[in-house]
């Protein structure tokens, strides 16, 4: 591709507020030195910046860069707030006829996989193919938990690029051929069930012991309805849908081990959100949006049930 085809892709994905820097022509490899490398001068003179503090949405940085050589373009997705799911192909194994073998399963099925058991289904979002066959969908990221790199967290051959991480952009070329926009949708936030996958350290609430030992079991099911309720009603914009899955998810796992019943469980949640602002006018509210969010997270807690036993203190006293 052309210096000028780049710099008009990278300009393009800069004007929708992503952070963009230069890989080495026809390669994936960042054109910026490394640690070990750094003069300590320019933009590094008060300490070695890297590719992920550099990467920039100036036009007039970039005018200046990609009309200098043909770059390929790296998107840093941290920076950019984004979250990408990396959907490979399987790698071919050379055998001794030629031909080569490898894994029937791909990525993408791997990940249609993964919804299909989580009873959900995915936004339509900005995607890119790649040149091996791979797929990147782009999310919007979570403003609450700081989302990293993962690899085959999700499944095999499904990473994530999030803080420390970058894609290579379309209009991009390599030997293997070319990253190409699939669909220009706008990124679809990032929804709260993979939000709950890709958290690093998942709440208390979720990744508890299956067993709680309570000395008042009703009363403690009644502090985790409020508590849940409270949270969804004090959701900010932009957060409100995943955490509403995170509570639904939450206390699903008492609707599985039986402490509560999963109406009352709806009937909660439907009020919490009632108290909402109806924020976003374009996509409001409805109690058909709200019950569709509330049954995936009671969906995929149904097997992780958590039970409540009574408290051996309780047991003795009422011997």
């Amino acid at each position: 591709m052309s210096t000028n085809q780049l710099l008009d892709w990278a300009l393009c994905l800069a004007e929708l507020g992503w952070r963009v820097f230069p890989l080495l022509p026809g390669t994936k490899r960042p054109a910026l030195h490394g640690r070990e490398s750094c003069p300590g001068s320019g933009a590094c003179v008060e300490g070695h910046l890297g590719w992920e503090q550099r990467a920039t949405s100036d036009p007039e940085r970039i005018q200046r860069c990609w009309s200098a050589r043909p770059y390929n373009i790296g998107l840093a997705t941290g920076p950019s707030q984004l979250v990408v799911v990396d959907l490979d192909q399987p790698k071919t194994v050379p055998t001794c006829d030629g031909r080569g073998s490898g894994s029937a399963r791909s990525g993408a099925e791997a990940f249609d996989e993964l919804v299909r058991g989580a009873g959900v289904s995915v936004p339509d979002t900005y995607t890119v193919t790649t040149p091996s066959g791979g797929t990147h969908l782009y999310f919007r990221a979570p403003a609450g938990p700081e989302l990293r790199n993962t690899a085959g967290v999700l499944g095999p051959l499904i990473d994530t690029r999030a803080h420390g991480g970058y894609v290579v952009a379309p209009g991009s070329v390599t030997p293997e051929g070319a990253y190409e926009l699939y669909d220009d949708s706008e990124p679809a936030e990032l929804p709260g069930w993979l939000v709950q996958e890709l958290t690093r350290r998942p709440s208390v609430a979720i990744s508890g012991p299956r067993e709680i030992a309570s000395a008042q079991p009703s009363a403690y099911v009644a502090a985790a309805l409020r508590n849940e309720a409270e949270r969804v009603a004090a959701a900010e914009p932009g957060q409100q849908n995943n955490t509403l899955f995170t509570a639904a998810l939450a206390l699903g796992r008492l609707v599985a081990g039986g402490a509560v019943d999963e109406q009352r469980v709806r009937d909660v949640l439907h009020h919490a959100m009632s108290r909402l602002p109806n924020t976003k006018a374009h996509d409001p509210w409805t109690p058909e949006a709200i019950e569709a969010t509330i049954r995936s997270g009671l969906r995929l807690a149904a097997a992780r049930p958590r039970r409540l036993v009574e408290h051996p203190h309780q047991e003795r006293q009422a011997a």
